[in-house]
């Protein structure tokens, strides 16, 4: 059963809806963030917005999971460098 939070057309891409799931419920109920939520959009549509695409939704997944684990290795070295117990 396909459950759709919003009302109006055009808000529910066939490259979105053909699972059991809307993508951005998926994202939503798993409170990702924008770089991981966005990696799981282009995963999920790859080859089916534009199958001539697919190669390049993969990558921006990749992209945006590349910028993801940047970002928290850089959290991780702060958190490290500030934390006086590692001093």
């Amino acid at each position: 059963m396909r459950r759709y939070r919003n009302a109006r057309p055009g808000n529910h891409p066939a490259h979105y809806t053909d699972g059991q799931i809307e993508v951005i419920d998926f994202i939503d109920d798993k409170q990702l963030s924008y770089c991981l939520g966005n990696a799981v959009k282009y995963i999920s549509r790859a080859g089916k917005k534009d199958p001539a695409k697919t190669i390049e939704d993969l990558q921006k997944a990749v992209w945006y999971l590349n910028h993801e684990i940047e970002k928290r290795k850089r959290e991780a070295a702060q958190c490290t460098t500030s934390d006086p117990a590692q001093s």
